[in-house]
């Protein structure tokens, strides 16, 4: 009597492993926590060295950026080149406050929405336009800029001009001076920190340029 192959017990088994498109989803569930720790370093690297997006929460820097714009800032930039008359710059809250217990989990996932611009920072961070550097010598005359005794054109300004005057005042060593673009509602330089300003910017507590508008995608360029 003969026997079919499949009848013969010493036949070897058809295979009964996971076919390959189950052996390659389960490959990739395995690789997901390597791939999102990877891709949490690169956020972190990026946002601590490289490029940060920033929201503009008031109207101080209008026209040239409006309130709900997004830029992004450079950090790295001031390493390779000095700071520069007429750049914007975003610089830490010179008067921080008490920061919020958000915990280990809650405090990196608020970071990391910092540094793409969906979550405001923990502690307000400035962005203002640089108008005078260590040495300067900075007046308004009826609104009017003169740096170093010299009339500065200011194309950049807002159409509702601030004609008060200020100063003349000398920026301290390693200082900024700067200004919003919309001075009547801008705290800036002009002001101490305590009444609402800024005062001088220390250049230690520069974050970085604004170079680009990123957000809405209607107003995008470069600054």
């Amino acid at each position: 009597m003969s026997h079919r192959p499949n009848d013969d017990p010493a036949a070897p088994l058809d295979d009964v492993s996971d076919p390959p498109d189950a052996r390659s989803r389960g490959a990739a569930w395995r690789e997901l926590p390597l791939l999102l720790v990877i891709a949490l370093a690169i956020a972190i690297v990026l946002k601590t060295f490289v490029v940060q997006a920033f929201f503009i929460p008031s109207p101080s820097m209008e026209p040239a950026l409006q309130r709900g714009d997004r830029v992004l800032v450079c950090r790295f930039c001031y390493r390779a080149t000095d700071i520069q008359r007429g750049h914007v710059i975003v610089f830490a809250d010179p008067a921080p406050g008490a920061a919020a217990e958000r915990g280990l989990v809650g405090g990196l996932l608020h970071w990391l929405g910092e540094g793409i611009g969906v979550a405001q920072p923990e502690q307000e961070d400035f962005i203002k336009r640089v108008i005078g550097l260590p040495g300067d010598v900075i007046e308004l005359r009826v609104g009017d800029l003169y740096r170093n005794g010299e009339r500065v054109d200011e194309p950049y300004l807002h159409p509702d001009r601030d004609t008060r005057s200020y100063g003349p005042v000398t920026v301290p060593d390693g200082m900024l001076f700067v200004l919003g673009d919309n001075r009547l509602r801008s705290g800036d330089s002009r002001v101490p920190p305590e009444q609402g300003g800024v005062g001088f910017v220390p250049v230690d507590d520069v974050i970085g340029r604004a170079f680009v508008i990123v957000w809405p995608s209607g107003r995008w360029g470069g600054l």
